[in-house]
């Protein structure tokens, strides 16, 4: 009788004490409960859920959120379809936004084909890792790698290896997320819209004799870019052509015209236009490491 009277006590207590918790369970909830807009689920399932910060936002829920409480406009996500967010802005009533589409552009041209490699690269496939070990073995202490840590870190499939050892950004594809951006051990990706058509494929900072040796399509600030732009629109500074990109209403192809080896270009899509008197490049084959050759 004694341990019946045990387990009935204890029984007793512990469905008391449920109902205790149940109860100030049920007070808290309501004490403590914050109210959601439900459009910021409705915005959020129309989101790509990629997450991938091209709006400047920690996620698409987040981005939902300050769409929702009239924060930022629905073309700020450019991973979506342009017909996505305009559905986006219908169902909340509010402007569709205009925000310029912005691609990633690689500051170096120098393929194997013209770029000269002072030793050759043994190990891991990163170049991450290349740079760490002597910088990656190119002459050009500025150049690109070319061992594909931009392609395989991007989701879109906006990254592809050339012929030639070098990152092909596809426009249309590219959201510009920044991961690109991020990965690359030798800052060679940026961020820009579409309009810059005007763009230097060369960051090789070297005295113009030491840069054409080790890359024939480098930069030499030889000054002629300067020259035949609008007036303050490029400058040279530490052997190199910089760009004003805030006077792009100022550029036209005249600067890129009498460029002799081609670093100054211009951009219509995906394809990159040289002036006229930049050298003709013919070689296919990668050159031979120098201290091979």
């Amino acid at each position: 009788m004694e341990i019946l009277h045990n387990i009935l006590l204890a029984s007793t207590f512990m469905a008391t004490l449920g109902g205790v918790l149940a109860l100030f369970l049920a007070v808290a909830s309501k004490r403590l409960y914050v109210f959601e807009d439900p459009r910021i689920g409705q915005v959020e399932e129309m989101l790509p859920h990629s997450n991938c910060g091209a709006c400047g936002t920690a996620g698409c829920r987040n981005f939902a959120e300050q769409v929702v409480d009239g924060q930022l406009e629905p073309a700020r996500c450019t991973v979506n379809p342009p017909d996505q967010n305009k559905f986006i802005a219908s169902l909340l009533g509010i402007s569709l936004g205009n925000v310029e589409k912005r691609v990633a552009r690689l500051a170096c041209a120098g393929g194997n084909h013209v770029a000269q490699m002072r030793a050759k690269y043994v190990g891991h496939t990163s170049c991450r890792s290349a740079a760490v070990v002597g910088g990656g073995g190119k002459a050009c202490a500025w150049g690109c790698l070319g061992l594909a840590d931009c392609a395989d870190v991007c989701d879109f499939d906006a990254i592809e290896m050339d012929e030639h050892g070098l990152p092909r950004i596809i426009a249309d594809k590219c959201t510009a997320c920044g991961d690109c951006v991020d990965i690359c051990p030798k800052q060679l990706f940026s961020l820009q819209p579409v309009s810059h058509k005007l763009w230097l494929a060369c960051r090789n900072e070297a005295d113009p004799d030491t840069a054409e040796a080790a890359c024939e399509v480098a930069c030499t600030a030889c000054g002629r870019c300067v020259a035949d732009a609008a007036p303050g629109l490029i400058r040279l500074d530490r052997n190199l052509a910089v760009i004003d990109y805030t006077a792009n209403e100022k550029s036209n192809r005249s600067a890129i015209d009498r460029c002799p080896t081609g670093a100054i270009t211009w951009l219509e899509g995906d394809h990159i236009d040289k002036g006229r008197a930049a050298k003709k490049i013919i070689r296919i084959q990668p050159l031979p490491v120098m201290a091979e050759a």
